[in-house]
């Protein structure tokens, strides 16, 4: 029998000011750890959830000597846990930033980190229009990584609507994959659960998701409900509501190697061509 691993996720309120945002952030991670949660994730823009450019830019520095980043090392080698914050904002070169993940291992040393790939550009009916590119640059590299005795593939928010990313960390090794979001409260009613367990389903894989959740200091209001999700797209952990807080599982590898051999879908996929009749309507992109 595979040992259980603990697998946790914390569910948070970011404000504008990080070191208050890291506070909360090592009181959810002690909870957690003393729940006996060996890896840690957070939601997307765990330290400082900012508006746009100017925002970020008050509160954002480059990766290197980055003070946040150094606190949030400081908090893993405090608890001695796989700590995976799931993004802040990193400043680049060109005055954009990038929408990054850390992965810290339990001596606070740098595992990996995972630029997000797929920038939330649309507008949703009634509300508001999102321009994420304004103020984001795209990552271009997918990440997959060992961390507490599993195979960790990274991915952030809006990236769960790409299926094709997470069938190529799984298909790559991922046996977990994590998703820390600040999804919209519209987008989270509607799509969130379903497309999370859709990802673990296809690819026979946990799905770990931390999630924004409640009215946020920049005027947003983010859905909440972090769950965790097992390789037959059972939910297995939750958190119902906004309200911060942790939820923990006990995950089974042994479950992904049943999962992909109950239906192999990822050894069934096959390459093919498109063919497109001329006559054919094409939508929009």
């Amino acid at each position: 029998m595979n040992t259980p691993i603990r697998i946790a996720a914390a569910q948070m309120r970011s404000g504008l000011e990080p070191a208050a945002n890291l506070d909360a952030l090592d009181a959810l991670v002690a909870s957690a750890v003393a729940g006996g949660a060996q890896y840690v994730l957070s939601p997307e823009v765990t330290v400082a959830f900012a508006e746009n450019r100017e925002g970020l830019a008050r509160v954002a520095g480059p990766a290197e000597d980055n003070g946040d980043i150094a606190r949030a090392a400081e908090i893993a080698d405090a608890h001695g846990v796989y700590l995976h914050l799931g993004s802040l904002a990193v400043a680049l070169p060109d005055g954009r930033f990038a929408n990054r993940s850390i992965l810290f291992g339990p001596d606070g040393a740098i595992i990996a980190s995972y630029d997000k790939i797929h920038l939330f550009d649309a507008t949703l009916p009634g509300l508001r229009e999102y321009r994420e590119s304004a103020t984001y640059k795209g990552g271009d590299v997918a990440v997959v990584t060992p961390a507490a005795g599993f195979n960790l593939g990274m991915a952030i928010c809006y990236d769960v609507r790409f299926p094709a990313l997470f069938n190529a960390l799984a298909g790559a090794g991922a046996e977990v994959i994590s998703v820390p979001a600040a999804f919209t409260v519209p987008t989270g009613q509607a799509h969130w659960e379903v497309l999370l367990r859709a990802r673990a389903i296809e690819t026979g894989s946990y799905v770990i998701a931390a999630a924004q959740g409640g009215h946020h200091e920049n005027g947003r209001a983010t859905y909440g409900h972090s769950m965790i999700i097992d390789p037959w797209g059972t939910v297995v952990a939750r958190i119902e509501g906004d309200e911060p807080g942790i939820i923990v599982a006990d995950i089974d590898l042994g479950r992904v190697a049943d999962a992909r051999g109950r239906v192999p879908a990822l050894a069934n996929a096959r390459p093919f061509s498109l063919s497109v009749n001329q006559s054919a309507r094409k939508m929009p992109i």
